[in-house]
């Protein structure tokens, strides 16, 4: 028996008892109904998928039904029977909602073929409901994983943003998560139910780029045998995320500030201009502002893009976040490897708090992956990481076994003096970038012993 459950609701009773029995037969669950009334007290009280009805009844017409249905459950398939005189009242059941009519007599065959073809649909509706449902849980902000104050306080900045329409600009050296904070403000938008489409810049050649991003008409050049929607038209209302946008060769710099500005743009050989419904999302982990010094970004396209910044700091300046991204990795992998590893040792955390991070957390989950394939305790331990972690030279600063706790305290000192470096001891910045007041950052300087 198929988990599907059809309603027949006929007021001629040789009519709807022929219709059960053939869509029993065919393995669907049957319910049936001699009227409206008892039809919408029987989708009240059930989970029903599909209703067949027909449009004349007394008291209440089928159309009538068919509005009240969808009131009370708008993903039910509703099929209208009608009879070939009222065909144009088929039509008005469509345009009200109907999925689809059936003309009598009824060719039974065809009604159980349809009703195959409606339960695939809804199979694959579900699927891609629960998809959805599944990738909107992954990018809610309570799912990515980080606790630090400085993501913590970007976090804040991306639940402000997130409803606008404004664009976008992330910042953030690579390995950092641009795209998934790209997906977490779109998943968290008004336009979480339109399309989220990654484009990476550099991956475009210089001579396609106005093709890509606008489209072409056929015949507009050589090659051009058909129309091509752009990246523009695709995704539609949805979000066009930018990635590595300072990779865009100037001249498409140029189109691209006309689109924004003007809010339409043209496929390549046609004169008809294109409404742009998309919000752009672009990011860089290159220093646009030192490339518009250069004559390598445009300053005007550049304040455009960067109407919220949002930059995403270091993991080496969010050691924090270390630990429960450790414990994050180890568990996907457990699953992917079919593992059962349960952590990692308290050395093992050591080098892994101490570790530069060149590649931030895209580096981190590699270094788990690889140690976990390795791995055949219950614990990572040293050995278990890469060679450029697992060396003596690099451990050499380590202090001795306390525990997590502690292990994170010595290593704030760790994390404080890396920051204070990248910004050439500026602890007005220092403090900015470790989410900390300037006093708590003097005090952690006096505490830990930073010279």
């Amino acid at each position: 028996m198929k988990n599907t459950t059809v309603l027949v609701v006929d007021d001629e009773r040789a009519i709807r008892d022929l219709l059960s029995d053939e869509i029993s037969q065919a393995g669907y669950t049957v319910i049936s109904a001699a009227d409206a009334g008892e039809a919408l007290s029987l989708v009240r009280q059930e989970n029903i998928h599909i209703v067949i009805s027909d449009i004349k009844m007394p008291e209440m017409s089928g159309l009538e039904l068919l509005e009240r249905i969808l009131n009370i459950s708008p993903e039910t398939v509703v099929i209208m029977i009608t009879a070939y005189a009222s065909v144009e009242t088929a039509v008005n059941a469509l345009r009200k909602g109907a999925f689809d009519y059936m003309l009598k007599p009824l060719i039974y065959e065809d009604v159980i073929a349809k009703i195959s073809r409606i339960d695939h649909y809804i199979k694959i509706r579900r699927e891609n409901q629960i998809l959805r449902q599944e990738v909107e849980k992954q990018y809610d902000f309570h799912n990515i994983v980080a606790k630090s104050r400085p993501m913590e306080d970007l976090f804040d900045m991306i639940r402000k943003v997130a409803g606008t329409s404004s664009n976008i600009l992330i910042t953030g050296e690579s390995g950092t998560g641009k795209e998934v904070i790209a997906r977490a403000i779109h998943f968290n938008s008004p336009r979480k139910d339109e399309k989220f489409l990654p484009v990476n810049c550099g991956a475009i050649p210089m001579t396609l780029w106005e093709s890509e991003l606008f489209g072409h008409v056929k015949g507009a050049f050589t090659g051009a045998s058909g129309n091509k929607d752009g990246y523009l038209q695709v995704v539609e209302e949805g979000t066009l995320f930018l990635d590595e946008i300072s990779e865009m060769p100037l001249d498409a710099q140029v189109k691209l500030l006309r689109v924004i500005e003007e809010q339409e743009f043209v496929q390549v050989g046609s004169v008809k201009a294109k409404k742009l419904n998309a919000r752009i999302i672009a990011a860089s982990n290159r220093d646009l502002e030192k490339m518009m010094e250069q004559g390598e970004f445009r300053e005007d396209l550049y304040y455009r893009l960067n109407v919220i910044r949002l930059h995403i700091p270091p993991l080496r300046h969010r050691i924090d976040d270390i630990p429960l991204l450790v414990r994050h990795f180890i568990s996907k992998f457990n699953l992917e490897l079919g593992k059962n590893i349960h952590g990692v040792d308290n050395m093992t955390m050591k080098v892994l708090l101490s570790h530069r991070w060149k590649g931030n957390v895209r580096e981190l989950k590699n270094v788990i992956e690889r140690a976990m394939i390795l791995c055949d305790k219950k614990n990572i331990e040293i050995n278990d990481l890469p060679a450029e972690l697992n060396d003596s030279k690099n451990r050499s600063g380590l202090i001795g076994r306390g525990d997590l706790k502690q292990s994170v305290r010595e290593f704030e000192r760790v994390s404080i003096l890396s920051v204070l470096e990248d910004v050439s001891f500026d602890k007005m910045k220092a403090a900015s970038i470790l989410g900390l007041s300037k006093s708590s950052l003097y005090r952690k300087i006096e505490e830990l012993g930073i010279g």
